[in-house]
């Protein structure tokens, strides 16, 4: 927040009329974006050293020149975006203008990595966490173990024997920050600069980054039919000190990682010394059969590291994730996490302990396999009208987005129409790790946040957006 706080000076503008300037001021260089909310007007008194009346005036100058909005007992926001007015000139009074939040724009329609928000039980979790924010004691208040909480290790050890296959107790779970905070943990736990390591290609491109970053040599093993070509991988990097891989639902092509492949994985971990890591990507979310038992399941010899994390099966700004990682590798991952990644807040992880042990999340996880399964069909059924003779539809059978091939038309431009479209669909070609390989043009296609009644015309709108693509490739040809 600003800090708007104004003295009285003899000759100065009425203190109202400096309080109105400088919240103005804020709005229109950003610092109080559209959608934020002011403090109430006594705080607002407060911090500005002021009277509440004057900040009454400033507030009310605000509202009629449509700067602000008031929503009764939600209080006070900025408007949406508001045009700047010329450098130098005079602001006249603006009528309000309807803009899409900065909170929307992640639910617009196909983005991937956002599950179905509005549908989770906001009331149930605010009343389990309200329970541990309320119960704090002073003990609770010192620092707490920096690998995570044991109710919350305990609570995951057992939903994952139950639902991935997982044999596993609490003191071999970790508690991360999400997928980024385990791979980072790992990364500086286990990994050396220069170390190499295998990852998909295609594969998820934030992880290939975060890998590079810290100083890992990524040898990109194509993808095919069954998943990671353990035998290509071999003949790439026979000595890699690890492989990242997403076993249960690949990302972004879709395919699970087929018996075969996953034998011979552990095989060439067991005879190199290699780690396998184990991202669970939209494990949780099969449409034609049971979830398939993790990599890990199949893992006698403590060579999986095992991560997971809530962000899609309960919202994104949890940040909340784990590991589940052999014993041998405990205890550099605990002196990492207890310099450098402690657990989220406890009474965050208890609260998700109690939304796992009572039942909670497995009940949500059911609802929202069979509300994600009519969000699919919907758009299997849109795009099967469409017909468009540039799109390839891929049937995979699980996760929270589908592929579609492009022909004719290159995946980054689409993108580009779409986007302005109001649609966020993702590039298939930026997950590629080898910049020779052949180019490789599709979209992903979210469908976890996008109601069945607006697939169609999110596809119309996606017709549209190829076309253009289209037009514009022929006049620069």
């Amino acid at each position: 927040m600003f800090h708007p706080s104004i003295r009285r000076q003899r000759g100065d503008s009425p203190l109202h009329v400096q309080l109105y300037d400088r919240i103005r001021q804020a709005i229109l260089t950003g610092t109080l974006p559209p959608g934020a909310r002011l403090p109430s007007a006594r705080a607002m008194a407060q911090e500005a050293c002021v009277a509440r009346g004057t900040v009454d005036v400033a507030y009310a100058r605000l509202t009629v020149e449509g700067f602000l909005v008031t929503r009764g007992a939600a209080g006070t926001f900025v408007t949406g975006a508001l045009p700047l007015p010329p450098r130098g000139a005079s602001l006249a009074p603006v009528q309000p203008q309807r803009a899409e939040p900065r909170a929307r724009e992640a639910l617009r329609p196909f983005r991937i990595g956002i599950p179905a928000v509005a549908a989770f039980p906001v009331s149930t979790w605010s009343r389990v966490l309200g329970r541990h924010s309320r119960r704090a004691r002073a003990a609770d208040l010192a620092y707490s173990d920096s690998c995570g909480d044991s109710t919350l290790r305990e609570a995951i050890a057992a939903h994952l024997a139950v639902s991935r296959g997982v044999i596993t107790h609490a003191d071999q779970v970790v508690i991360t920050s999400g997928f980024h905070g385990a791979l980072g943990l790992m990364a500086q736990a286990l990994a050396k600069p220069g170390d190499q390591a295998w990852i998909e290609d295609p594969g998820y491109f934030r992880a290939h980054s975060a890998l590079l970053l810290a100083g890992l040599r990524l040898a990109a093993v194509p993808v095919d039919a069954e998943g990671i070509d353990v035998a290509r991988g071999v003949a790439l990097a026979p000595n890699a000190r690890f492989a990242f891989v997403t076993p249960s639902h690949q990302m972004p092509l879709g395919m699970a990682l087929s018996l075969p492949r996953r034998l011979a994985l552990l095989a060439w971990a067991r005879s190199s010394g290699a780690w396998i890591v184990e991202d669970d990507y939209d494990g949780e979310y099969q449409y034609a059969s049971t979830p398939l038992p993790a990599l890990k399941s199949l893992d006698d010899r403590g060579l999986v590291l095992y991560a997971g994390t809530f962000s899609k099966s309960m919202f994104p700004t949890l940040r909340l994730g784990f590991l589940v990682v052999p014993d041998k590798a405990r205890e550099p991952l605990a002196r990492v996490a207890n310099l450098l990644h402690p657990a989220p807040p406890l009474a965050l992880q208890r609260a998700a302990a109690d939304f796992l042990g009572e039942g909670h999340f497995a009940r949500h996880v059911r609802r929202m396999r069979t509300l994600y399964a009519e969000r699919r069909a919907a758009l299997l059924r849109a795009l099967d009208e469409l017909g468009s003779p540039y799109l390839q539809i891929e049937h995979a059978t699980s996760g929270l987005h589908l592929l579609v091939r492009l022909t004719g038309v290159r995946d980054d431009a689409v993108v580009a129409h779409a986007e302005a479209l109001g649609l966020a669909p993702g590039s298939l070609s930026l997950h590629q790790a080898s910049p020779a390989k052949e180019r490789l043009d599709g979209l992903l296609l979210g469908f976890a946040a996008l109601p069945a009644s607006r697939a169609r015309d999110a596809v119309q709108r996606l017709a549209r957006a190829i076309e253009l693509a289209r037009q514009h490739r022929g006049k620069e040809t």
